[in-house]
């Protein structure tokens, strides 16, 4: 035993709105179902995920770039409603509880 301590390796996505590494706890998965873009906060659902800070500045920047569709392979422009609505409603439940 050489006594150094084993650091675990933290899994790296890239934020497809200002294109930052981060770890993978500190973004939000987006996946596609239908012609719409859905907030994947577990993880859990199936298909291709982009990754994107829970912060409207990154959303912004994400759905002006067009990253969206260009991450997840969609055919057309995807709906962003629901995923603005859950990150507004993310930001100020984070701005209460500090």
């Amino acid at each position: 035993m050489s006594g150094r301590t084993r650091a675990r390796a933290c899994p790296e996505r890239t934020c497809v709105g200002c294109r930052e590494r981060a770890v993978k706890a500190d973004l939000l998965r987006i996946v596609a179902i239908k012609d719409a873009c859905v907030p994947d906060p577990r993880g859990t659902l199936p298909g291709r995920g982009a990754y994107v800070h829970p912060s409207p500045v990154c959303l912004d920047q994400a759905v002006r770039r067009r990253a969206f569709t260009r991450a997840l392979r969609a055919p057309g422009a995807l709906d962003t409603k629901a995923l603005r609505r859950y990150v507004e409603q993310t930001t100020v439940a984070e701005q209460a509880t500090r």
